[in-house]
């Protein structure tokens, strides 16, 4: 059962990521079992990085959320702290990702673990979200950073 799980989100990313029509990325990530709320338009060659087939509940998008094309969402990552500790990376962490009702990402915007975007924010294009987004909120920047409100 578990071979049949793995291999079915395998083959649904491959799908999501190479698009033929508007809306075939958005329903092969729904097929994958990501939670994707309605009107929500993931444009071509955007990832979910899970790596694994049970990260699947750690990403979360609402309704009308607009994902600009080469967009990542990171949801597994490596602490610092093994660099200090081990002087190379030897574990991973992973973390949610919430993109609220409403949401416009840009094109290029690479979106760390951990991270909640507030309903109606928009994330300027070639960001790095590594932080909460408050909601009505327009960010920006690498890191991404707060430059105006909606």
């Amino acid at each position: 059962m578990l071979f049949f799980k793995k291999m079915r989100y395998k083959i649904c990313s491959l799908f999501a990521r190479y698009p033929i029509t508007f809306k075939w990325t958005t329903y092969w990530w729904k097929k994958c079992g990501y939670s994707i709320g309605d009107n929500t338009v993931i444009s071509p060659y955007c990832l979910i990085w899970a790596t694994h087939h049970l990260d699947i509940g750690y990403v979360t998008i609402g309704n009308d959320v607009h994902i600009g094309p080469n967009t990542i969402l990171l949801v597994r990552s490596h602490p610092k702290k093994d660099l200090a500790l081990y002087g190379k990376l030897v574990s991973q962490t992973r973390g949610k990702i919430n993109i609220e009702d409403g949401v416009w990402i840009g094109a290029g915007v690479i979106i760390l673990p951990n991270v909640t975007i507030g309903k109606c924010s928009i994330i300027g294009a070639g960001s790095v979200v590594t932080k909460n987004v408050e909601p009505f909120t327009i960010v920006a920047g690498v890191p991404a950073k707060k430059i105006g409100t909606v």
